[in-house]
């Protein structure tokens, strides 16, 4: 029945009408939430695996669905990725040690809605070097939103992110990027983090996608590792990711994903 109210545009991208804004919201602050309530637990002598059980038990307890168990053969409710690992790691018995960074990615389905966010924390003390590399990756998420509004192009997005990161002499992962979603996980279009002015799909009222750079203190290559899911840097450099599913409303943009408490930025404090 949600199905039939998402008209597509000529590149694919679905576009919803304004009353989904409100099961999106729904859904995002449903993942928001569970990221607030984990942030207690990060610190160190913890292992990323007790983090993903808490998150798995979050997600029973509220009655919702977690998107990412049996998602392609993943069995766990969240990524879990630590210091050099750019996105997708898995939880296990990873221990963490005092000055880990680590980025927390849980999605849900709450009534057939996608709620999609990710965010940085901190084991124990934060280095500088760390926390620069994490500042700098929120504010160039919160410009790639900025950039949201019917008329711009997601371009604009991608050299927003883009323009500041490399301003900041940290680089951004190409080999990755935003996606639409909404009441599936993953639809079009590719939301890229890098980009020219002008270029791409012009953004319209009702499409729902994440924004979700991932950004290096190094330089932006990639691998992934032989268990097919974890990424990492290949020079072995820091790297920070934050996630926000956001919508396009007639002026701007909608944020699902905000944290209730304001905890999406400083989560250790």
């Amino acid at each position: 029945m949600n199905e039939s109210r998402a008209q597509t545009t000529k590149d694919g991208i679905r576009i919803y009408q304004e009353v989904d804004f409100a099961g999106m919201a729904k859904a995002g602050q449903c993942a928001a939430e569970i990221l607030d309530l984990v942030a207690p637990l990060v610190k160190p002598g913890v292992t990323t695996a007790v983090l993903d059980d808490f998150i798995r038990d979050e997600i029973e307890r509220r009655g919702v669905t977690s998107a990412t168990i049996g998602y392609k053969g993943y069995q766990h409710a969240s990524c879990i990725s630590v210091n050099h690992v750019v996105c997708h790691g898995i939880p296990g018995g990873k221990v963490l040690q005092d000055g880990d960074i680590l980025n927390i990615d849980v999605t849900v389905i709450v009534d057939g809605w996608f709620g999609d966010t990710s965010r940085m924390y901190v084991a124990g003390s934060l280095p500088r070097k760390a926390e620069r590399l994490i500042e700098v990756t929120h504010e160039a998420l919160m410009r790639g939103i900025a950039a949201v509004k019917p008329g711009n192009t997601f371009g604009d997005i991608g050299h927003a992110i883009q323009e500041y990161v490399e301003a900041n002499r940290m680089s951004v992962v190409r080999d990755f990027c935003g996606h639409g979603l909404g009441l599936v996980f993953h639809a079009p279009p590719n939301v890229l983090h890098y980009g020219r002015k002008g270029s791409g799909p012009v953004l319209e009222e009702g499409m729902f996608f994440t924004i979700e750079p991932m950004v290096n203190l190094g330089r932006p290559e990639t691998k992934v590792l032989a268990d097919d899911w974890t990424a990492v840097t290949r020079d072995k450099s820091l790297s920070a990711q934050y996630e926000h599913s956001v919508g396009v409303t007639a002026t701007g943009c909608e944020i699902f994903t905000l944290s209730p408490s304001g905890k999406f930025f400083r989560t250790w404090e």
